[in-house]
């Protein structure tokens, strides 16, 4: 890699002559016009003047890794300079690798392409701009290849894709026919999706679904939305397979909040009696599957295999300890809620 850094360097000499040095992500010195042994601050963002130093840093992601760029001065010169090195070594990269369609597509979801990479793959892979939606499916490390060539052969000939993230999550990225009334919503699609995948490999997997968007250049915001939506429902161990970023917005509005402030909240919202409820995980399962099946008593009494008459005394017991009747929507929307922050609090 260090030999491709001096190459890299090498280019950008002949192509602009502006000198720079590298160092590696710990600020170490690799190569450039400094000397062995120099080191550089790493706490900065973006681009940073450094007027003590007479340096301006700034970050450079070169081969899926990065680095940091020092360029002597800290005027208007050479933070343009700065930038202009960070846009030629994301284009050198994405010039010499010749991704392959999926690298592409993940490179897209994971941020890492500019809009003039994104057009020139466009064109190269004949990919259109439509809107679009991303699911991310959690699954079986044993399991995702077997779900990842079930995928493969839904959605779009030459617009959907599907690329693996890592070992235990997938990325579907749906493509919406403006023309089509096929689905009344993403989450009617996952929900298709997902019976789909069960009936062709036995495999349960979990979706989250990130927003809409406009374009393929707007695909990474999408994807942001699904991973948070992912990482929500486990912290508040959401039930149901399937889950949009829309539904957990209030939960991150609450996130957003100071700790103490939420404890503040939960304060006036628990009593002793109410405590004990949250505290039994029992009683809490059989609340939140309620919640999960629209407040439906036969529904809920069938999918946790409870007779309704034992059902019914657990929503009684609630009840009596909480003071909320969660057989009412604004009762179970209160409950909800000190679920939710009685999670976050921990």
């Amino acid at each position: 890699m260090d030999a491709d850094i001096r190459i890299f360097i090498s280019g950008i000499r002949e192509k602009t002559g502006i000198n720079f040095s590298v160092y590696d992500a710990g600020g170490d010195y690799i190569a450039g016009n400094g000397n062995i042994g120099d080191t550089v601050p790493t706490d900065f963002e973006g681009i940073k003047r450094y007027p003590t130093l007479n340096k301006t840093l700034f970050y450079i992601k070169y081969k899926s890794k990065c680095f940091i760029g020092s360029i002597d001065g800290c005027t208007e010169t050479e933070y343009n300079y700065a930038f202009l090195i960070g846009e030629l070594a994301e284009n050198s990269y994405f010039k010499e690798s010749g991704l392959s369609r999926t690298d592409f597509c993940k490179a897209i979801l994971l941020g890492e392409t500019n809009h003039s990479q994104i057009s020139r793959y466009m064109r190269k892979y004949s990919m259109k701009d439509m809107p679009s939606f991303v699911m991310v499916m959690s699954v079986s490390p044993v399991s995702i290849e077997d779900v990842m060539q079930v995928l493969k052969t839904y959605g779009n000939e030459g617009l959907d894709f599907v690329v693996k993230i890592d070992d235990s999550q997938l990325a579907f990225v749906k493509f919406i026919d403006e023309d089509s009334n096929e689905y009344q919503s993403s989450t009617e699609y996952a929900e298709f999706l997902r019976q789909s995948v069960y009936e062709e490999t036995g495999v349960s997997v979990r979706i989250s679904i990130g927003g809409t968007v406009k374009t393929i250049a707007d695909l990474s915001t999408s994807y942001s939305q699904a991973m948070t939506a992912v990482r929500m429902c486990n912290a508040i161990n959401s039930k149901g397979e399937v889950h949009s970023f829309k539904e957990y917005m209030l939960i991150k509005m609450i996130e957003d909040l100071p700790k103490y402030k939420l404890n503040e909240y939960l304060e006036t919202l628990l009593d002793s009696g109410a405590r004990e409820i949250f505290l039994d995980d029992e009683m809490i399962n059989t609340a939140e599957e309620f919640l999960e099946n629209s407040l439906n008593v036969s529904e809920t009494s069938r999918k946790l295999y409870l007779h309704r008459n034992t059902l019914t005394y657990r929503l009684d017991k609630i009840e009596k300890a909480t003071g909320l009747n969660i057989r009412k929507f604004s009762d179970a929307v209160t409950f909800r809620l000190i679920t939710i922050l009685s999670k976050l609090v921990r």
